[in-house]
């Protein structure tokens, strides 16, 4: 099987391959640029393709795409601690304190 080859992955991942790549393009990424990054997705959250054999499989976690591509915090602390005093105050102002 040749380097690249996708025949053993399952209709599933080369579905969501697609998937992840269309929206790589949407936001920009040139073609072969969102195709390789979209496989390498796959890859990370099934392992790759079909193995067969009893007990080779992998639980699939879905985290690389669940993020998005997103850090997991959202701002910087400075940023979140101004949101929370600005949340403060409005609950405070409001009588929900």
């Amino acid at each position: 099987m040749p380097r690249g080859d996708k025949s053993s992955y399952t209709d599933k991942q080369k579905r969501k391959a697609e998937h992840i790549e269309q929206g790589y393009e949407d936001r920009g990424v040139p073609k072969k640029e969102a195709e390789s990054r979209a496989w390498a997705t796959v890859n990370k959250e099934s392992g790759g393709g079909n193995k067969s054999g009893s007990g080779r499989g992998r639980a699939n976690t879905h985290v690389s795409s669940s993020r998005g591509g997103r850090a997991h915090k959202s701002g910087s602390a400075e940023q979140r601690s101004a949101a929370a005093r600005k949340g403060w105050d409005t609950r405070r102002r409001n009588g929900n304190a």
